[in-house]
């Protein structure tokens, strides 16, 4: 019986410990990400029009 506890005690304490290490995005990161690519995909249309005009 003691073993059974210790296990289901082991096994939560790394599932928890595994679950609370993951990094996730913050809204600030992904509000910057997509204001680069929109920079990015207004770069690449200037380029487009300058080549269409030579």
């Amino acid at each position: 019986m003691r073993k059974l506890f210790l296990s289901l005690f082991l096994v939560g304490t790394l599932a928890t410990t595994f679950t609370s290490c993951r990094e996730e995005k913050s809204t600030e990161d992904k509000i910057e990400d997509a204001a680069e690519d929109v920079g990015d995909s207004m770069e690449d249309a200037a380029d487009d029009v300058e080549d269409a005009v030579d």
